[in-house]
């Protein structure tokens, strides 16, 4: 993992990748059994305005239970209304991630324009003695484990018809939390990125 390994190690710190998903009331495309010839109809409640954004983090130390930490946001097309994360939750969540982790945090993240406001630049200048950030490529999902995560939420979201967003806000809590329990899950999405913890 190049500098982020060497740095983590000189820290003792944890690894940790986020990124973002988003869900709306249309369900994910999927494939079910069904007589030949009778294609399923999924029927969905109400109007697909508004969405459930989720920010999530995996993180990772040598010799350490893997760990998912996220935090949802529920938009319900108000006007006036956040449609998704400010740089503000995207502050708080690095420092729940510290504090729940009890250690340094190298974060590493992707180039979307709210993670490159002043703001945030500033707070990682304050808070360097513990956090060290990293930009992934541009286009680059395929190194971040949390993409596998959303992949086994929206797997679990196929053909599921919410009844509104508060029904969906809590389903995928639970699938969230589900996981959170599952740290073979959470080091599966790691393995998938080809990326290696090792220590030292």
């Amino acid at each position: 993992m190049g500098d982020r390994k060497a740095t983590a190690a000189a820290q003792d710190a944890y690894i940790c990748f986020e990124d973002e998903t988003g869900q709306g009331l249309r369900p994910p495309k999927g494939h079910t059994w069904a007589p030949q010839g009778r294609t399923p109809v999924v029927r969905v409640r109400g109007s697909n305005r508004g969405r459930v954004s989720v920010a999530g983090v995996v993180c990772f130390r040598s010799g350490e239970r893997s760990r998912l930490i996220y935090r949802l946001h529920v938009y319900r097309g108000r006007k006036g209304e956040a449609k998704s994360f400010g740089w503000q939750d995207y502050r708080d969540l690095i420092v729940v991630a510290h504090n729940q982790l009890k250690a340094p945090v190298v974060w590493v993240w992707d180039n979307l324009n709210v993670h490159l406001v002043d703001e945030l630049a500033l707070f990682f200048v304050e808070n360097e003695e513990w956090l060290t950030v990293f930009q992934l490529p541009s286009y680059a999902p395929e190194l971040n484990p949390q993409e596998g995560i959303w992949s086994l939420v929206k797997r679990g979201l196929t053909d599921f018809a919410a009844a509104n967003l508060d029904h969906l806000s809590r389903v995928m809590k639970r699938k969230l939390k589900k996981i959170q329990y599952r740290s073979d899950l959470i080091d599966g999405c790691l393995t998938e990125t080809g990326l290696i913890m090792s220590a030292g």
